[in-house]
């Protein structure tokens, strides 16, 4: 499931080309995506002018001059892509499409369809179901080691498991939170509440860090993710843990036929990565 650095990147693509535009055209090509799509959706946005593209954690925020604001979350393979001048086929699995004033041609294709869009009145915004319970941005300044100390306070469980929690940071998945728990020397068994003080301030940086460059690098391609130019993201190229079972970790000397290497092992259902020497 593409995590907060591709869907950034989505952000930063569509901005230029939907900012400032009118949706001339909207096609919706089937009726639902994960959810069923609402009522008059390609009527509703045609004819709108857009006013700006953000993003909050994973899911896209997309906001009309009505003040309507199309939500949009990619699912597992759900991606979009921009054609400017001679336009392609449609393929089989682009499912909606936007045209703007200026010629250009916004599709959004998914094939395991578990991405979702909604219209959403702006002022409602902070309420809406999928948004209201939501941490904070882990970029924005004022996610620091303190306010992660606080979030933590009294959590029994393993700071993997709580950082997936989207109530306590938002945007993060199982790929950054590796990385970002090695880069800290912080084990993913660690319990949450212990992570206080000293180890927040050093594990705060170290996935600002790691969000940042997987942004810089496109995201990471494992699997579905592509960029709105069609091109993979890069990030998967530099990670030191996720996927790297057996092997040693960046600036390791050991014996990997006597330690293992990189152990992976399973937590809440879902493979974690991590060296159990250089992680405490």
């Amino acid at each position: 499931m593409p995590e907060l650095p591709e869907v950034e990147t989505v952000r930063r693509a569509l901005a230029p080309v939907l900012e400032g535009r009118t949706l001339v055209r909207v096609v919706a090509r089937r009726p639902d995506l994960r959810f069923p799509l609402p009522e008059d959706f390609g009527q509703r946005l045609t004819g709108r002018r857009v006013r700006a593209v953000r993003r909050r954690a994973k899911f896209l925020l997309i906001e009309i001059d009505d003040g309507t604001v199309l939500v949009s979350h990619l699912g597992m393979s759900g991606s979009y892509r921009i054609h400017q001048g001679d336009k392609p086929p449609l393929e089989k699995h682009e499912h909606i499409i936007l045209l703007t004033d200026e010629g250009t041609e916004i599709r959004y294709n998914d094939p395991r369809r578990f991405g979702f869009m909604d219209l959403v009145d702006g002022g409602q915004l902070a309420d809406y179901p999928m948004l209201k319970n939501m941490g904070p941005e882990p970029l924005d300044d004022a996610f620091d080691g303190a306010a992660l100390t606080a979030a933590l306070k009294n959590r029994q469980t393993p700071i993997k498991a709580a950082l997936l929690d989207q109530t306590v940071v938002a945007g993060l998945g199982n790929i950054y939170v590796a990385e970002a728990l090695f880069r800290a020397g912080i084990s993913p068994r660690r319990k949450a509440a212990s992570v206080a003080g000293v180890r927040a301030a050093r594990l705060v940086p170290a996935i600002k860090e790691v969000l940042q460059e997987a942004i810089a690098a496109g995201g990471s391609s494992i699997s579905d993710h592509r960029q709105p130019d069609g091109e993979p993201g890069y990030f998967q190229h530099r990670f030191a843990v996720y996927g790297r079972q057996g092997e040693p970790c960046p600036g390791c000397h050991c014996d990997v036929s006597r330690t293992g290497g990189i152990a992976r092992i399973t937590q809440s259902g879902r493979s974690t990565f991590y060296c159990s020497r250089r992680q405490r």
